[in-house]
């Protein structure tokens, strides 16, 4: 099956194997496709390309058989696996693309996101995110054992949904201003993100936002051609 790709959120956890195992099963079954590309929540947490859990070295060497077997394979961090990194990209065979970056995808330029720079009106997030992408900031978190890392994840994780559970749905959407902005910026017509569980296909003033779903219940991709863009899901 020729084509490319693109899925994200898939939020992998020790806690849900039932997605690892349909990625697995995704993987094998795309291994004829000529990319993939995975834009960011990899993993539900990610402390470090140092990590030697179960998960992390199950899902490396399923993704390394993946690239193996020919297809190109992308990473994009999100807001859950930030410290994912050149190490692991690496070492599955993967590129790590910046957030935000512009393909070419069969002759049309798309901008390509994790989505959640897109939710300005996210004040306290973006504080936080501005902190989390410092360099100075990871190197410092890096620096702690993984002991202390898997601890600072967890309560972070806590922190996250007891936050989300008082905002209002419309504040972790994204801002339709910025969304603009963004696709003037970068001089594209065409956008794909996931982030904010919410997938469809928009009409935006300045052309088409394709919003990648989480894998949970279902999974969700992006499938794309020379004359095709279909946003598919299946059940896990």
């Amino acid at each position: 099956m020729s084509g490319t790709f693109f899925i994200s959120d898939l939020h992998l956890d020790p806690s849900r194997p039932r997605v690892s195992a349909a990625l697995e099963d995704f993987l094998l079954a795309h291994y004829d496709c000529e990319r993939l590309y995975i834009l960011g929540d990899l993993f539900e947490a990610w402390v470090g390309d140092d990590d030697d859990s179960h998960l992390s070295l199950a899902t490396a060497k399923m993704l390394r058989g993946f690239s193996a077997a020919g297809p190109e394979l992308y990473i994009m961090v999100g807001n859950r696996d930030f410290l994912l990194g050149e190490a692991f990209c690496a070492a599955v065979g993967a590129s790590l693309l910046p957030d935000p970056t512009v393909i070419d995808l069969y002759g049309t330029p798309v901008l390509l996101m994790h989505g959640d720079s897109l939710c300005t009106g996210d004040g306290e997030y973006q504080a936080f995110r501005r902190m989390a992408r410092d360099p100075d900031w990871q190197a410092e978190l890096l620096g702690r054992s993984l002991e202390e890392r898997r601890a600072l994840a967890s309560q972070l994780r806590t922190m996250s949904r007891e936050a989300n559970s008082n905002k209002a749905e419309d504040i972790m959407d994204v801002t339709p201003a910025e969304v603009e902005r963004v696709m003037r910026e970068h001089r594209v017509s065409q956008v794909i993100h996931g982030h904010t569980h919410r997938p469809a296909r928009h009409t935006e003033p300045g052309g088409t936002r394709w919003v990648l779903g989480d894998w949970g219940e279902r999974g969700w991709v992006l499938e794309a051609g020379p004359d095709r863009m279909e946003l598919l899901n299946f059940p896990i």
